[in-house]
């Protein structure tokens, strides 16, 4: 059996925890959120916690067993704390601007390039070179990051482009010079 898996995760007093045949309901603060279980584990509640149990001792169940464990652990996590994102733009002239729910980004190409962000996720544009993601879903706030961040990755010899906060770009020698004699 998964170390991981067998950890019992420990529901807070403000959080509704709901297993309904193979789906997770997970009600708190922040929001909502629900997972659909494979066949392979169940989730139970015992004493005020949340246990994840493999059905078998097959191959899968095993596979499956920490990793549902988590991500039922996340769930509950996002919906009394939360999930955030910082992206930094590096460049000149390369900006982001928040009109709503979409952002609009000068990346250095011809014209403007803009996002609509998922429903779920809040975003908080700071100052015009950092954005901050936020919401409920560790998962959903993670692919919108790295969403914004393939609009234009970090290069490699100037370090432009848009990277995760704390992100260290290793920058490539340019060319040499012409030799001296």
């Amino acid at each position: 059996m998964s170390r991981i898996g067998k950890v019992p995760i420990t529901i807070p007093d403000d959080v509704q925890l709901k297993v309904d045949g193979d789906v997770v309901s997970v009600k708190g603060p922040k929001g909502a959120l629900s997972l659909n279980l494979p066949s392979h584990v169940v989730v139970k509640i015992e004493d005020g916690k949340a246990v994840v149990h493999p059905v078998s001792g097959g191959r899968q169940a095993r596979a499956l067993h920490g990793t549902m464990r988590v991500q039922v652990n996340n769930m509950v996590v996002g919906v009394t704390k939360g999930y955030e994102k910082v992206l930094e733009i590096h460049g000149v002239g390369f900006r982001v601007q928040q009109q709503g729910s979409t952002l609009s980004f000068s990346l250095g190409y011809s014209h403007q390039v803009t996002f609509n962000l998922p429903k779920e996720i809040e975003a908080i544009v700071e100052k015009p070179t950092a954005v901050t993601l936020r919401g409920a879903s560790k998962y959903l706030v993670g692919q919108t990051a790295a969403n914004i961040r393939a609009l234009r990755p970090p290069d490699s010899y100037k370090g432009k482009g848009i990277r995760y906060a704390n992100e260290v770009v290793k920058l490539k020698a340019g060319k040499s010079g012409k030799a001296t004699s």
